[in-house]
């Protein structure tokens, strides 16, 4: 792992390459910021490596309406548009409301959708399933399971994100099945949520708690980051844990000893993270600046 950048470093670094992914060339050791494209609240990144392509979800509006306007946008490695409107929950055929989470499992997208999971279709994109989960409100973070399932949280919020006490993690499968794992109201707000070999990791966002989960929903703590407002959680490898932090404005990176360092900071409302295996890349949607910032690891 790179050392972690200092705050100033990564501002000038950031100034110096913040231009818009039509002036890229190239997939340099760069950090790219996509920005002025048409993105409108991203909130999640997911790597489709089977595409080599970069799956952007777009809220755009409200998080907590139902209002069948979110989309997908298929972004290139070099942060070129593909396609900004690829799944687009105003086509006939198409569920997607306040797209959130977004994971691949078993050759499907999943997206996280207030009370809903979104299937799709990979490479297509079309749509399979809408799968309502009964009692939720605010479906959140999204990691693959085994085979054809997935675990998703419930932040437990409602309208004008006061407290919904729905807090959850579910299993959900494609064929619509789905099961709780841990319900409490007192769960903080779980956001994003990681599948590490059955044992799942969850950042919160209300309490700003990282903790473990087994399978039969028991939890046990882990280190907290410096900031809270948690939202994004994946894990490199076998390696660190990576962090995103609205009140930080920073990414954290949380070692097998339990210490916290700044990956990267001056990042205002980093969302739910993805990474490019392929090139090492964090990929983070900025939720409030409709922009995606690609980051060498």
């Amino acid at each position: 792992m790179k050392a972690a950048y200092k705050a100033m470093d990564v501002f000038l670094l950031l100034l110096a390459v913040s231009w818009s992914a039509s002036g890229f060339a190239g997939e340099a050791k760069k950090s790219i910021i996509v920005s002025d494209i048409g993105l409108s609240t991203p909130e999640s990144v997911e790597y489709n490596g089977a595409e080599d392509v970069y799956l952007v979800t777009n809220i755009n509006g409200d998080p907590l309406a139902a209002d069948g306007n979110g989309f997908i946008s298929k972004l290139g490695p070099d942060g070129s548009v593909i396609d900004l409107k690829w799944i687009d929950g105003t086509r006939k055929g198409v569920t997607l409301n306040a797209p959130k989470g977004a994971a691949i499992a078993d050759g499907k997208l999943f997206v996280a959708d207030l009370n809903q999971v979104q299937v799709f279709a990979l490479p297509s994109g079309k749509q399979i399933k809408s799968i309502t989960i009964a009692g939720s409100t605010f479906l959140n973070g999204i990691t693959p399971g085994s085979g054809d399932s997935v675990y998703v949280t419930d932040s437990g919020f409602k309208t004008g994100f006061a407290p919904s006490g729905t807090d959850a993690i579910y299993r959900v499968w494609a064929n619509g099945k789905y099961t709780a794992i841990a319900k409490d109201k007192e769960m903080g707000h779980p956001n994003g949520i990681w599948n590490n070999n059955g044992r799942l990791v969850v950042v919160t966002y209300g309490s700003g708690e990282m903790f473990s989960v087994d399978p039969s929903g028991k939890r046990t703590a882990m280190p907290s980051p410096p900031k809270g407002a948690l939202d994004g959680l994946i894990r490199i490898k076998d390696g660190p844990y990576l962090v995103s932090s609205w009140e930080g404005s920073a990414i954290y990176s949380l070692d097998d000893k339990g210490n916290f360092s700044v990956l990267a900071d001056s990042l205002e409302s980093p969302a739910d993270l993805g990474f490019d295996t392929r090139r090492s890349r964090v990929l983070i949607p900025l939720f409030k600046l409709n922009k995606v910032v690609i980051l060498p690891y």
